[in-house]
């Protein structure tokens, strides 16, 4: 009961992460049998284990966050993002025995822990930040091309970059949000046209490139080729088994699915603990557990709207919806790419899918958006020259 009168910001948020993350070991208790008998000794427990410790993580970070002043993330966005971008450039720089210089990775080991870490999401959150900070700050002057560039695209770019090569789906997804935000944050339509097609550019001479001299990055233009190809129906069926098992668990599953544990699928479609865990869930609670998660989602989505909305300043209401949003995309991306509405892209079910990384990335965002709405009360009282009265901010208004 303490810990319960401790806790503060939105109860409803509280409650939705709460509920995915219960709800989450039912389907990856069920779909970690494939793990087991691939990497284990076919017990899924251990599995289990894991996805608790990573869950008890991520509401720790969850708590230690959303106790921190939103206002302390505008500095802290700008110390980290330095910061991300050293991590990025050793994770494509990393070899190993069966790795060549440029056919980059997604993963870093940590020392010590056992775990492995991604830091491409930890980059979405931080550039996330970055330009709800960058957009607060020009939100009352008159916004010009050139003065934007370095400021705010030199360094999104830069982000995005380091994480294209390995990891085209979710640099893509970046650089989508960042385009949602900087639009919601009032910066010029015209403006954002152009950077969008300059990047465009950019990526078409990317793929023209690797495409004329494959040996510069093995594998990973074809990769991205052959999996809109697959989703276009124009590769053969054997190689596009992940999705034909996703499909076949959402057919079996029809209204009611087959019962909690009794999914068929799970035993042969890959990755069925993580990026298709929603075909898994269908396949054992039907239609109406899918469309149950479904609601969860917009319910989160719809806090996160009332969070923005009511927050008393630009730089609160712009952190809620950079930060939240991506959440929700995320969720849908990842539905949308087990009913095959999409190509698949490895985005795992925020909350829902096992993971270490893409759990505690969440918990942080979240984190966050109860940093916001703890403040409702706070931001009316809280004196105009209050604003930069840490370090931080001043670092932050300073930049």
């Amino acid at each position: 009961m303490k810990f319960i009168k401790n806790i503060q910001g939105d109860r409803t948020i509280w409650a939705i992460t709460a509920l995915l993350a219960i709800f989450s070991f039912l389907p990856v208790y069920s779909a970690a049998s494939n793990l087991a008998y691939t990497y284990g000794n076919g017990q899924t427990f251990s599995f289990v284990v894991k996805h608790f410790m990573h869950l008890f993580l991520g509401f720790v970070i969850i708590f230690a966050v959303h106790k921190l002043p939103y206002r302390y993330f505008k500095g802290l966005s700008i110390i980290m993002l330095p910061v991300v971008a050293l991590l990025l450039l050793y994770t494509m720089f990393q070899i190993d025995s069966s790795d060549s210089l440029t056919n980059t990775k997604r993963w870093i080991s940590l020392p010590f822990v056992g775990f492995s870490f991604q830091p491409s999401t930890l980059a979405s959150v931080v550039l996330m930040v970055y330009v709800a900070r960058y957009l607060s700050k020009i939100h009352d002057k008159t916004i010009t091309f050139k003065e934007g560039l370095i400021p705010l695209w030199l360094p999104v770019f830069g982000i995005i970059g380091l994480i294209f090569p390995a990891n085209f789906s979710t640099a893509a997804i970046m650089m989508f949000m960042v385009f949602v935000l900087a639009f919601v944050g009032g910066y010029p339509f015209k403006y954002l046209a152009l950077i969008g097609g300059a990047a465009l550019v950019m990526v078409v001479l990317f793929i023209l490139t690797f495409k004329a001299f494959p040996d510069l990055m093995p594998n990973r233009v074809d990769t991205w080729m052959s999996r809109v190809e697959r989703f276009r129906g124009e590769d053969n069926a054997s190689d596009n088994y992940q999705i034909e098992k996703a499909k076949i668990a959402i057919a079996t599953g029809q209204i009611r699915g087959l019962g909690p544990g009794k999914s068929r699928q799970k035993n042969f479609l890959p990755q069925s603990s993580s990026d298709f865990i929603f075909a898994i869930i269908i396949e054992e609670y039907g239609l109406i557990g899918g469309m149950m998660l479904v609601l969860f989602y917009l319910w989160l989505l719809f806090r996160v709207v009332i969070i923005a909305y009511k927050s008393q300043t630009v730089f609160g209401s712009l952190l809620s919806v950079g930060i939240g949003l991506p959440i929700v995309f995320q969720a849908f991306i990842n539905m949308g790419v087990a009913v095959e509405l999409l190509p698949v892209t490895g985005q795992t079910l925020p909350l829902i899918s096992s993971g270490g990384t893409s759990i505690w990335m969440t918990c942080l965002a979240i984190g966050i958006l109860l940093s916001v709405s703890a403040d409702y009360g706070k931001d009316q009282e809280l004196p105009s020259n209050r604003e930069n009265e840490n370090p931080l901010d001043v670092l932050s208004e300073a930049l």
